[in-house]
C-alpha cells in the first residue's frame, strides 16, 4: 500500500491543487501535531507498529486528519476503504462491509476503513458500522471537525480512542510553504520566485492554523507574481493579503471548526457581556456555522446559566429557534441576535444545574429510595389496606400549603438540593422558600 500512495503523490501534475500533490507520504514529512506524531508519541508507536486501533481523528479543517488516514493506509498490511460521510450512506457502507467479510473468510486479511467527516452520517447510518467495528470486521478511522461526544453514537465513540489534532501554529505554516516554494518535483520550485518574509507571515497569520489554506493562497498569490513578472516573480505581504482576501469568504464558510469562539460565545453571556456575545455570534453565523447548532447551545444556556432568575429566558431561546425554522436565513439572524443578546443581560443562576447535580449524586449513591407511603396512590382496597395514600394533606384545601407535610424519603429528610440565588426572580423565589420552610418547620415542631 506504501507503494501505490508514493505512486499516486508522484502521479500529481502542476494542475492539481498544491495543497494535494504537497501531501506527505511518510510520517516523517509531516508538519505540526508533534503531541501526536513526535519520536515515541503514541500516535507515531502505533502506526509505525501497524497496530493501530479504531480511532477518530478530531480536529479543525486543514490539520491533516486525511492526511493520516493515508499515511496509516500506507503503514498497514490490512486492506484500505475510504467513504465519505457526505456522499455515501448505508448502501456503500454494507458493501464495503461485505468487501471486508469476504477478506477475512477467504484470505484472513484485515480491512481498515476511512470515514471522512463521519459526524455528518445519522446516527441510524453509525449504528449500521457499530456491530462491524465492535466485532473488529474493520478498524475504524473516522474524521471529524466536530466534537464526538455530541456528534457520535456513545457506543461506537466508546470502541474508538479520540486523537485530537490541533490548528497548526504559525511557524509550522511558514516552514510547510517553504517547502512548496522549494520542492521541484511536486511544489512550486519549478520556477526562483521570491517571497517575502512578512508575505508568509501574513499568509499563516489568515490561514488560522488551516494548513490546506494556507497551501491554497500561497499557490494563488504565486501564481498572480509569476504572470505580473513571468522572469522574476515577487511575491510581497500586499501581494499576499490580496490573495488571501480572495480566498477568505471561500475558507471561512467551508469550515473554521469554531471550538474556541463557541466557548468564548458561551463564556460571553454567562459573563452578561451582550456585546461580546453578538460579535462572537455573528463570526459563527459568517462563517458558516449551523443557526440551529447555535440555538441548540441557548437553549441549554437560559436553563444552565439563567434558569429561574429570570423563567422567561428558556421561552425566548425556544421562541428564536421557532423563529428560525419558520423564517430561515437571511432574516433568522434577528431572533438569534435578539436571544443572545437576552440571555447575556438576563440576571443569571445555576442553581437548576446544582441541584440536578445534588439530586443525582443521592440517587446514584442510595440508590432507589421508597417513596413514602402517603404519597401513593390508592386506587384499590388493596393499596388502601397497605397504608397508601394515609395521610396525605392536599395542599389546596389548606391554602396551597401543607404545615408539616414532607415528600422527600425518609432518609433524605432536610435535603435542600434547589438553592435559589440573589438574582432576578430568583430572589423572590428563595424569599419565598424560606418563609414556606419557617412555617413547616414551626409545624413539625408542634407535632412533636
Amino acid at each position: 500500500m506504501r507503494d501505490l500512495f508514493e505512486q499516486a503523490a508522484e502521479a500529481k501534475t502542476e494542475s492539481d491543487p498544491l495543497a494535494d500533490r504537497l501531501r506527505p507520504v511518510r510520517l516523517d514529512e509531516v508538519v505540526g501535531q508533534d503531541h501526536l506524531l513526535g519520536p515515541g508519541k503514541i500516535l507515531r508507536r502505533l502506526i509505525e507498529a501497524d497496530r493501530v486501533p479504531s480511532i477518530v481523528l478530531w480536529g479543525p479543517p486543514g490539520t491533516g486528519k486525511t492526511t493520516l488516514a493515508r499515511l496509516i493506509a500506507s503503514q498497514t498490511k490490512a486492506r484500505f476503504e475510504a467513504l465519505s460521510a457526505v456522499l455515501s450512506g448505508v448502501a456503500e457502507l454494507r458493501e464495503v462491509l461485505k468487501r471486508a467479510k469476504e477478506r477475512r473468510a477467504q484470505h484472513g486479511e484485515r480491512t481498515l476503513l476511512f470515514v471522512d467527516e463521519i459526524h455528518r452520517w445519522s446516527k441510524s447510518q453509525q449504528d449500521a458500522l457499530l456491530d462491524a467495528v465492535e466485532k473488529g470486521l474493520v478498524t475504524l478511522i473516522g474524521a471529524t471537525t466536530e466534537n464526538p461526544s455530541f456528534e457520535l453514537n456513545a457506543a461506537l465513540l466508546s470502541r474508538c480512542r479520540v486523537f485530537v489534532l490541533e490548528a497548526h501554529p504559525t511557524e509550522a505554516l511558514v516552514t510547510l510553504m517553504r517547502r512548496a516554494l522549494s520542492d521541484k518535483e511536486r511544489g512550486l520550485g519549478t520556477v526562483a520566485t521570491e517571497v517575502d518574509e512578512d508575505a508568509l507571515l501574513a499568509i499563516a497569520g489568515g490561514s488560522f492554523g488551516d494548513a490546506r489554506r494556507a497551501l491554497t493562497v500561497l499557490e494563488l498569490a504565486v501564481k498572480d507574481a509569476r504572470l505580473v513578472e513571468p522572469a522574476a516573480p515577487h511575491v510581497t505581504r500586499e501581494s499576499a493579503e490580496e490573495a488571501l482576501q480572495h480566498r477568505a469568504l471561500l475558507y471561512d464558510k467551508a469550515g473554521d471548526a469554531h471550538y474556541g469562539v463557541v466557548s468564548a460565545f458561551i463564556k460571553s453571556m454567562r459573563g452578561s457581556d451582550p456585546d461580546a456575545a453578538v460579535y462572537y455570534l455573528a463570526r459563527m453565523l459568517e462563517s458558516g456555522e449551523d443557526p440551529r447548532f447555535i440555538l441548540r447551545r441557548m437553549v441549554i444556556f437560559a436553563s444552565e446559566d439563567v434558569g429561574n432568575a429570570d423563567p422567561m429566558a428558556l421561552l425566548v431561546a425556544v421562541g428564536a429557534l421557532s423563529s428560525f425554522e419558520l423564517v430561515g436565513l437571511p432574516e433568522g439572524v434577528l431572533p438569534l441576535t435578539q436571544a443572545a443578546t437576552y440571555l447575556a443581560c438576563a440576571p443569571k443562576s445555576a442553581g437548576v444545574i446544582k441541584a440536578y447535580g445534588l439530586a443525582k449524586r443521592d440517587v446514584t449513591e442510595l440508590g432507589p429510595l421508597p417513596v413514602p407511603k402517603k404519597l401513593l396512590n390508592a386506587s384499590s382496597g388493596l393499596q388502601k389496606s397497605l397504608g397508601q395514600g394515609k395521610g396525605y394533606k392536599y395542599p389546596h384545601d389548606l391554602g396551597g400549603l401543607a404545615p408539616g407535610e414532607t415528600y422527600l424519603p425518609e432518609a433524605l429528610l432536610g435535603r435542600r438540593y434547589y438553592q435559589p440565588g440573589a438574582q432576578g426572580q430568583e430572589a423572590e423565589i428563595r424569599a419565598r422558600l424560606e418563609a414556606w420552610r419557617s412555617l413547616q418547620n414551626d409545624a413539625q415542631g408542634e407535632e412533636e
